[in-house]
């Protein structure tokens, strides 16, 4: 019996020393380090460019107006027609239907180019140069047509012209006499030009007076 008792022990024994020695391996290790380092991930190789923007400028040209801007600074730059730059003469006279048309020429005699614009101030004479009623109209439109008033610019030798629109054989209430010359004062001026009218003409104190119009266009 004690040699059975002892046999067990000797197997215990081993079976308890391997327990013990496969414990202590197993439990008291210590725990293996994780690595916790993030992977960085690569550098984006590809250069984003940023869009290249092209900038169209659309340059609109103006037209030129050549010929109204050298005409423009023409007349800015040039002296008035005062009547010392200018003659006055008669074109002719017409009538019908109650009215009269009369034509007067202003004639630039000097050596340099003048300015002038609008309506010449005007003034019937007698025969012997004295002054008759007058009373000018300044217009654009009368019997014998339309005229609009526009700068001109007169070289030496150029003129410009006017006409008159008067009553013509009708007798008013007015009184009417038969001019034989015509006082006129230019535009931009005070001084005064006369002329003589062949043969009278009849007139009745109102006098429609158009605008200077280039050349004898104003007495057609």
């Amino acid at each position: 019996m004690l040699e059975q008792r002892n046999m067990k022990r000797a197997l215990v024994l081993p079976v308890v020393l391997l327990l013990a020695a496969c414990g202590s391996s197993g439990g008291g290790g210590a725990t293996p380090a994780t690595s916790a380092t993030a992977a960085t991930p690569p550098a984006a190789s590809a250069t984003t460019s940023a869009p290249t923007t092209t900038t169209t400028t659309s340059t609109t040209t103006a037209p030129t107006s050549t010929a109204t801007s050298t005409t423009t600074a023409t007349i800015a730059g040039t002296p008035p027609c005062r009547a010392a730059l200018l003659s006055l003469s008669f074109l002719g006279q017409q009538g019908g239907m109650g009215h009269g048309e009369i034509g007067f020429q202003l004639r630039n005699t000097s050596t340099t180019s003048c300015r002038t614009y609008g309506w010449p101030g005007i003034q019937f004479l007698d025969q012997n140069g004295g002054a008759l009623p007058t009373i000018p109209h300044h217009t654009t439109s009368d019997f014998f047509g339309n005229s609009t008033a526009i700068p001109l610019v007169l070289a030496p030798g150029q003129s410009a012209s006017f006409r008159l629109d008067v009553g013509h054989g009708v007798v008013t209430s007015n009184g009417c006499a038969t001019a034989y010359g015509l006082q006129v004062i230019p535009p931009n001026d005070t001084a005064t030009l006369r002329t003589t009218i062949p043969n009278g003409a009849y007139e009745c104190r109102d006098a429609n007076v158009s605008p200077l119009r280039a050349g004898d266009s104003a007495y057609p």
